[in-house]
C-alpha cells in the first residue's frame, strides 16, 4: 500500500467517524441545483509525506497529474490570474467574463517586493534563499494577502508553503485552510510534492519531507457515498516519480517535464459534483 493511500484512508474514516456536521447552520457553497452544501468535517489535520521515499499519489482512484501540474506552473511560474492561459477548466467557475480570477493566487506571487538584494517576488526571493540562505528559517511564501481578499473570486486554500534545508534535504510545509477531501485533497499532495521536488532541484538539494497542514478538512454531503467506495478499494504501489534531470532552472519546467512510472490505480469513472 503506498502511504498517500494509508494517509488518506485514515483521513476519510476519522472524518466519516469522528466529525461534525454543519447541517445545524446556513452554509455559503451551493451545488448546482441551488442546494446548501453541508459537510462533515476535521479540525487540524496534520499528514507528513517522505518524498525521498515514493510519491505521494493515489492507486485508490486516478490523480491526474499533468493537469494538476499545469495547473502548479500556472500559478507558479506564470504567475497567472486569467484561466485562458490555463490548459485545464477547473477554475472556469469563478472567473469573470475576461477569465480572470481577480487578484488572487499567481497574482499575489508575482508581485515584487524590494530587499537589501533587490525587487524580487515571493518565488523568485525562495528560489535566491534556497542557493544563498540555506540556512535561513524565513523562506516562505504566503498568498493570503487580506489587503486584496475583496478583489479575489475566491479566497487562498492552499495559502502557504514554508521551506526549509536540513542538511542536504529540502522539506516543506503546506498550509491550507480548507481542504475538499474528495475533489481536491490528493491533486494538491501531488501539486506541492512536485513543486518541492522541483525546488530540490534548481537548488541542488535532495528532497525530504512534505508535511500539509489541513485547519478545516471536509467531505460534502453527495461526496459521503462516494468516498465510502473508493477507500474500499485495493490500494497499490506507489509510482515511480521521474524528474527531468536536465532542468536547471526554475521556469524551464515544463507539463512534459515530470512522468510516473508504473502507476497503476483502480478505475473511478463517477462524475464528482462540485459545490461553489
Amino acid at each position: 500500500m503506498s502511504a498517500a493511500d494509508e494517509i488518506f484512508i485514515q483521513n476519510c474514516k476519522d472524518i466519516l467517524e469522528n466529525g461534525v456536521w454543519d447541517t445545524d447552520r446556513e452554509v455559503r457553497p451551493r451545488w448546482e441545483d441551488g442546494a446548501p452544501a453541508h459537510t462533515v468535517k476535521k479540525f487540524g489535520i496534520v499528514n507528513r509525506y517522505d518524498l525521498s521515499k515514493e510519491f505521494p499519489i493515489l492507486t485508490l482512484r486516478r490523480t491526474y497529474l499533468k493537469s494538476a501540474v499545469d495547473e502548479l506552473l500556472w500559478i507558479w511560474q506564470a504567475k497567472s490570474n486569467n484561466v485562458n492561459e490555463l490548459r485545464t477548466r477547473v477554475w472556469d467557475q469563478w472567473a469573470d467574463e475576461n477569465g480572470s480570477i481577480g487578484k488572487a493566487y499567481g497574482y499575489q506571487l508575482g508581485i515584487k517586493h524590494h530587499y537589501p538584494e533587490g525587487d524580487m517576488d515571493q518565488v523568485d526571493r525562495v528560489l535566491f534563499d534556497l542557493k544563498n540562505n540555506p540556512a535561513s528559517r524565513r523562506i516562505m511564501t504566503n498568498i493570503y494577502n487580506f489587503e486584496d481578499l475583496a478583489e479575489m473570486a475566491l479566497y487562498p486554500c492552499a495559502y502557504s508553503m514554508t521551506f526549509n534545508v536540513s542538511g542536504n534535504k529540502l522539506n516543506s510545509i503546506l498550509n491550507q485552510r480548507s481542504q475538499d477531501m474528495l475533489a481536491a485533497n490528493n491533486w494538491n499532495v501531488c501539486q506541492y510534492a512536485v513543486l518541492t521536488h522541483m525546488f530540490a532541484q534548481v537548488s541542488g538539494l535532495e528532497v525530504g519531507e512534505m508535511i500539509h497542514v489541513i485547519a478545516d478538512a471536509h467531505i460534502y454531503d453527495r461526496h459521503v457515498p462516494i468516498i465510502q467506495k473508493i477507500i474500499t478499494n485495493e490500494p497499490k504501489k506507489a509510482p515511480r516519480f521521474i524528474l527531468d534531470k536536465s532542468v536547471k532552472d526554475f521556469y524551464k519546467f515544463t507539463r512534459d517535464s515530470f512522468t510516473l512510472e508504473g502507476y497503476e490505480y483502480s478505475e473511478f469513472n463517477e462524475k464528482i459534483p462540485v459545490a461553489v
